[in-house]
């Protein structure tokens, strides 16, 4: 069982064909797949054509979140099911790949804890913000996942998820694909990005840690990179054996980062280990 992430920057469409054409394969191999998605490239584009400013909120740690409120939560949920996982499930299906594209609301497959107040930092002053419509993750419904997967379809998932009163909210898609790996038993769960992997130096794309030990929920590291850290930490911290981080742009991304050519293996260090001081983009 295999949970892939797929970034929220549009790959290339020889790179998505790659993908696909991955996915096949394991698909061929009798493998069950999962893949979640992000759309973060989709949505600035969307943004730009419908005159939304996106905003961002930084926390008085230094983490840098989108602001969700109810104009951007609706382009979000436009951009990855009207736009992203319509063009994603058109291609794996190209690859002859059956797949089915839900949001987190299909059966209630995502719940979230609405995060009722977010600190952030403006003009060096820390002010409290209400109406973000945003949450964590508290349970993935597993069993709808599996009815799925027994059918022989690949789901393809992404947010928003369903918070305790059944609203929209949206959540973390790194976040997501951990949970979902878990809820899962998957063996391994691999984040395709746009970067080669954890970079010692994010100028130098040739500076790949080939393994990074993580503890869970650590924040060791900031921006795209840190929160995919985290989520690592927790997937294997809740029984995923393997989880990779590698990019998406390279011939069977999902079978070279399992075989060790190329990007990062994550390894679970123990709490009182520190992990490694580098700053990866």
């Amino acid at each position: 069982m295999i949970v892939v992430k797929l970034g929220g920057s549009a790959p290339a469409n020889s790179a998505l064909g790659e993908v696909c054409a991955d996915i096949a394969d394991l698909m061929k191999a009798d493998e069950r797949v999962v893949i979640v998605h992000g759309g973060s490239a989709e949505l600035a584009r969307l943004a730009a054509r419908m005159g939304v400013e996106l905003r961002y909120l930084t926390a008085p740690d230094g983490v840098v979140t989108r602001y969700t409120n109810a104009a951007t939560l609706e382009l979000l949920t436009l951009a990855l099911a009207g736009m992203v996982k319509p063009a994603l499930v058109a291609e794996l299906t190209r690859h002859g790949v059956a797949a089915v594209g839900i949001t987190g609301f299909d059966a209630g497959v995502l719940r979230a804890r609405r995060k009722r107040a977010v600190r952030t930092v403006s003009d060096g002053k820390v002010m409290i913000v209400r109406d973000d419509h945003s949450g964590r993750i508290t349970n993935v419904d597993a069993t709808v996942l599996d009815r799925l997967l027994d059918c022989g379809l690949v789901p393809v998932l992404s947010p928003p998820a369903l918070d305790e009163d059944g609203r929209s909210v949206n959540v973390n898609a790194d976040r997501v694909a951990s949970a979902v790996a878990v809820a899962l038993a998957a063996d391994c769960l691999v984040f395709l990005t746009d970067v080669p992997g954890v970079l010692r130096d994010p100028d130098e794309p040739a500076s790949v840690v080939p393994r990074y030990h993580v503890a869970e929920r650590s924040a060791v590291v900031r921006g795209g990179m840190g929160i995919k850290l985290v989520a690592a930490g927790e997937a294997l911290a809740g029984g995923v054996r393997r989880v990779f981080i590698a990019s998406g742009h390279r011939n069977r991304p999902v079978a070279s980062a399992q075989a060790g050519r190329g990007g990062t293996e994550v390894i679970l260090a123990a709490i009182d280990q520190p992990d490694e001081r580098i700053s990866p983009a």
